[in-house]
């Protein structure tokens, strides 16, 4: 068997298959100085404060920092890990709370707390939190097939 054939593609969740209360399996994301940088440069963010430690502490920050799109990116990650390929993400409302900073770890947690059936969509409500607290909160509004 080649390695192509061993490759399997994830089944999509359909909207019968999900119920509120349904917990997505954690993700925990190492913070390592190489993805904050490569994910700020990656999103096209320039700015020091994700690249540059000097010029991070002297505008106030012990260290760079996670950008708020690479936050965005492993959300849309963990949701749609857990839903599948075939789901759609409609709407992504998240606040950022305390600085993603190298060395740490990100865990993000969720569970679905609405459904609409004649919208066939689902609710996430989520958290990843770090040593220091919550950086991401927030709901991610998803459309799955029937």
């Amino acid at each position: 068997m080649s390695a192509a054939e061993s490759v399997s593609t994830p089944q999509t969740r359909s909207l019968s298959s999900v119920a509120v209360g349904d917990a997505l399996a954690p993700l925990e994301i190492p913070l390592t100085r190489t993805l904050i940088v490569s994910t700020a440069i990656a999103s096209r963010d320039y700015q020091d404060v994700h690249h540059d430690p000097s010029l991070a502490q002297e505008r106030g920050s012990p260290d760079i920092f996670m950008n708020i799109l690479t936050t965005n990116g492993f959300v849309g990650r963990f949701v749609t890990d857990w839903t599948g390929p075939g789901a759609s993400l409609r709407k992504v409302d998240i606040r950022l709370g305390a600085p993603n900073y190298p060395g740490d770890t990100m865990t993000l947690e969720g569970a679905v707390t609405a459904k609409d059936e004649e919208a066939g969509t689902i609710e996430i409500s989520l958290r990843g939190h770090n040593g220091i607290g919550d950086h991401v909160t927030g709901k991610v509004l998803v459309s799955l097939p029937a």
